[in-house]
């Protein structure tokens, strides 16, 4: 038994929890499944779970105050470094617009029925280790890796229309298959998302994005409409077809270049997904009758600000993803790149670089088969070779604002940014050493000069 489960078991015996409080959910599905116990568990009770959390704080068994939330019955606390959740035995009913239910004390099959999955009603004795299923199906669903909800799915994605996207998750995530009524309710019950939160939207959608099989559950969003209730500027890009060195839709490439990119990287996964967005906006047919979408990594760059925001990503994540989806068309007309080339894309890549490139590298995976118009080899040995000798921070003028200013004697103005700009491209180009002031200060004149003309 996990850790922090025997050391609340020890500090309830005796009470009147003995007997009435279960290990409940992932932790015990993870377990039967051999999968890694996480530091998130659930506990459920047949008694006040307010009083059980003292009971834990007063002996010194959980390490952080109980947080109680008295209207639904539940309480947090933390023991043995995993985050507790104790809720009491409870069912919920649920109004047309919200997502906030209406508590009321229950028994432990109510509880069970009230819950997303058959194979999360599972529960473990705290004090015995015994199982339980109060269903009498979570067992055989886990055999038989079907995921399954306890009441019809319409009633439970009804009461809580997250369920829908954790549905998702949990086919990919644990490799399981919908029961015979759970997809065709998916579609039927996808605008019901409306009343949950883009902050617990974009909490399931970035654990999504996370797994091996990411791509999956984009194309299971995109099926039941799902997708279209938080991000519905990826419903164009289906059936969009492209032509050229494309063999895929600009859905389907996306998928199949979210695929090659891998996981575990939250802004690349993002800015892969989301590399090809502007190509509905901006396709066009050339004289020839090529397929052609030009600026669509300008208008791309738009619209995933637009998504990221709603989501409520936060404008760190929203600034990287951006500058990745700008960027990643930037090597499309070179058939090498050059010393300056490559020391301007490590200045305006900087920190993104090695993203920058990952992008580029699952866009160009995704091709037609036996299609890559740029050696990515020389692309990546040229820029990591400008990148050890000469870091970002040097690809800059020399000269400062201030300093141009003292020089010249110019007020504050368009005139000082151009000057700057013109030291900056000296550097790029070689024409000028990286923090060699003297020689920017020769140069500056020059530019001056010119500028006055």
């Amino acid at each position: 038994m996990h850790e922090a489960v025997a050391r609340i078991a020890e500090a309830l015996r005796g009470t009147s929890f003995e007997g009435k409080t279960f290990l409940v959910g992932g932790a015990v599905r993870d377990e039967l499944l051999g999968r890694p116990l996480k530091n998130d568990l659930d506990i459920v009770c047949e008694e006040d779970v307010t009083r059980a959390t003292k009971i834990l704080w007063e002996s010194k068994v959980a390490e952080t105050l109980p947080v109680t939330y008295p209207r639904f019955g539940t309480a947090m606390v933390r023991v043995q470094g995993c985050n507790v959740e104790f809720v009491t035995a409870r069912k919920e009913s649920y109004s047309e617009e919200s997502r906030k239910p209406e508590v009321q004390p229950a028994t432990i099959l109510e509880d069970a029925k009230r819950r997303d999955f058959t194979v999360n009603t599972l529960m473990r004795d705290i004090f015995t280790g015994e199982l339980r299923d109060p269903l009498r199906t979570g067992l055989s669903d886990l055999k038989d890796r079907v995921l399954r909800t306890p009441l019809n799915p319409e009633e439970t994605f009804f009461d809580d229309p997250l369920r829908m996207l954790r549905a998702i998750r949990f086919r990919w995530q644990l490799g399981f298959e919908y029961s015979q009524d759970l997809d065709k309710a998916l579609q039927g019950q996808a605008d019901r998302l409306r009343v949950i939160s883009a902050e617990r939207i974009k909490d399931e959608f970035t654990k999504m994005l996370g797994l091996p099989d990411a791509d999956q559950c984009m194309r299971d969003l995109m099926q039941t409409g799902l997708l279209d209730q938080f991000a519905p500027e990826f419903r164009p890009m289906v059936g969009c077809e492209q032509g050229n060195f494309h063999h895929l839709d600009v859905w389907e490439h996306t998928l199949l270049a979210l695929k090659n990119a891998g996981n575990g990287d939250i802004v690349l996964s993002l800015a892969v997904l989301l590399h090809d967005v502007g190509k509905p906006p901006t396709r066009t047919k050339d004289t020839d009758d090529r397929t052609r979408f030009f600026g669509h990594e300008t208008v791309g760059e738009t619209m995933s600000r637009t998504i990221l925001k709603r989501l409520r990503f936060g404008n760190q994540i929203e600034d990287q993803v951006a500058l990745l989806v700008k960027n990643h068309m930037r090597l499309n007309s070179m058939n090498e790149v050059s010393a300056s080339a490559a020391r301007r894309i490590v200045r305006d890549l900087d920190t993104e670089l090695d993203r920058w490139m990952a992008v580029i590298e699952a866009d160009a995976s995704a091709l037609k088969p036996g299609v890559r118009a740029l050696d990515l080899a020389q692309v990546r040995a040229r820029i990591e070779e400008v990148r050890t000798a000469t870091p970002p921070s040097k690809l800059q003028s020399p000269l400062s604002g201030e300093e141009i200013m003292g020089l010249t004697g110019c007020e504050p103005g368009p005139t000082i940014g151009n000057l700057k700009d013109a030291l900056s491209e000296d550097v790029i180009e070689g024409r000028l050493a990286p923090m060699d002031k003297d020689g920017a200060k020769a140069r500056l004149m020059e530019h001056w000069r010119n500028e006055s003309q």
